[in-house]
């Protein structure tokens, strides 16, 4: 394989190797929010009969309270030098993490097939000769992301810059010009045209999705110098998540405020077109590229995944050519949920983003929690990767408290025309799952690591380790 490929995958990556700066890491999370399924995002609550103020208001809080605990996963790259996704393994033991890896997995290629049938529909958009499903449009859109993919983290991080540069520039264009030209009904200005449902609806979408980023956001910062300060790995994770999101949901609050009966790609070139005439069709490109880049991450995060349930199976050296098999899997699998999807993407979505938010919910209660208050950073990068190590095959606090955080939010569940919980009908429709599930999870997994004895553990991570760094002989934060 070239030399310009990645060849490390799920394996650590040593201080020799580690390079770039804080700041780029906000561009990789702007650009991976500034593309078109994020603006799909900002109509849901549209599409559930709120009006313009109530789903915006909503959409900015969503953004908030998601990606607060998305960017504190971004801190754990730089301390441990591994992807995100490995890292469960002291928390749900070796074979117990194949469950998070299989939720993962849900992720990853959910939002792949979505992306997909997106990408024929924009394009459809742009040039009504390509069918809106188009079958070569989206293996084509597979075949170029994939490719992103392959070379791997560095390129990524490049055209996540480039790709912000542009998006910034695009935005702010129609951003301004829709607070100055852009004609919006009195009524979806209206405060008394608050609605419950379509409110937290909107606001938990919104927080779903940036909560969706957590099981991959240190797979971009793992390559970063162990010394960084958590401070700013946080803070420019955040940023970067939160303006990102928060502005592309609401560009597409705004167009399908203005032109409510259009789908997602339809709605925000008629927006743009009204404020700049031409402006539609440039947006739409740009945003489209924006799609391309964040399949390359979700092609990405998916074969970490793949290796990883593999070298669960059977222990394995980490190559390029490994790489590129589990990224072709998981373009082949994506592409057929593409080709087999139904039309009614927005529904769909909405659907996605609720079973996400329940899935993800304990493990990143769980995740952080070991992670901050339990082991504090202080992991065996060796006994990670050793099948019958410390951290054992199955680890029953992870396990439990996981089982008790979903099942608390069981009553709480409300996915139209899926389920609907006692306590969701109870509150009418509102989902208040989340809230439930976090505390929960984070509570129960406290309380049974109380019979771990932290000290110990330490010296023998540290021991495990040792000559793990030639130049400091121990592992470890």
């Amino acid at each position: 394989m070239s030399s310009s490929i990645e060849t490390r995958s799920i394996d650590y990556v040593p201080l020799s190797e580690r390079h770039g700066k804080l700041w780029h890491l906000w561009p990789v999370w702007f650009s991976g929010d500034a593309h078109l399924a994020t603006l799909a995002v900002g109509i849901l609550g549209m599409s559930l009969g709120g009006n313009l103020l109530w789903t915006a208001l909503a959409v900015i809080l969503g953004n908030l309270l998601g990606t607060f605990f998305m960017a504190f996963h971004s801190t754990q790259g730089p301390q441990l030098g591994l992807p995100q996704m490995i890292q469960s393994r002291p928390q749900f033991g070796y074979i117990g993490a194949l469950l998070v890896w299989a939720v993962a997995l849900i992720a990853y290629i959910g939002f792949n097939a979505f992306n997909q049938v997106l990408a024929a529909q924009t394009l459809h958009q742009l040039s009504p000769a390509v069918p809106a499903g188009s079958p070569a449009v989206m293996t084509g859109f597979a075949l170029l992301a994939l490719c992103l993919a392959v070379v791997g983290y560095d390129t990524i991080h490049v055209a996540q810059r480039w790709f912000a540069y542009l998006m910034i520039a695009l935005l702010t264009v129609f951003s301004v010009g829709a607070v100055v030209l852009l004609k919006i009904p009195a009524q979806q200005w209206d405060p008394a045209g608050f609605r419950a449902i379509p409110f937290i609806a909107a606001l938990f979408a919104a927080a779903s999705y940036q909560l969706s980023w957590s099981i991959y956001v240190s797979d971009y910062s793992r390559y970063l110098p162990r010394n960084v300060s958590v401070r700013g790995s946080f803070w420019w994770t955040y940023l970067g998540a939160v303006i990102g999101g928060t502005w592309m949901m609401l560009v597409g609050t705004v167009a399908a405020a203005a032109a409510p009966k259009l789908d997602v790609a339809a709605a925000m070139q008629r927006a743009a077109d009204s404020i700049v005439p031409g402006l539609g069709p440039v947006l739409l490109t740009g945003a489209l590229l924006g799609l391309v880049t964040i399949s390359a991450l979700n092609f990405y995060g998916a074969s970490l995944t793949i290796l990883s349930v593999a070298d669960t199976c059977k222990p394995l050296q980490c190559t390029a050519r490994k790489r590129v098999a589990s990224l072709l899997a998981a373009a082949v699998i994506s592409t057929t949920l593409a080709l087999n999807a139904s039309g009614d993407f927005v529904r769909g979505f909405e659907k996605l983003l609720a079973v996400l938010l329940y899935l993800f919910t304990p493990w990143t209660a769980i995740n952080l929690v070991d992670f901050f208050l339990v082991r504090k950073g202080h992991y065996s990068i060796r006994e990670i990767f050793n099948p019958r190590g410390m951290y054992g095959r199955w680890n029953w606090r992870g396990l439990l408290a996981y089982g008790v955080g979903f099942i608390a939010m069981i009553p709480f569940f409300s996915v139209e025309g899926l389920y609907q919980g006692m306590a969701a009908r109870a509150l009418g429709g509102a989902d208040l799952a989340m809230l439930v599930g976090l505390p929960a999870a984070a509570l129960v997994y406290l309380l049974a690591c109380r019979s771990i004895n932290i000290e110990a553990e330490r010296l023998q991570a540290a021991a495990a380790d040792v000559g793990l760094e030639p130049d400091d002989g121990v592992s470890g934060p």
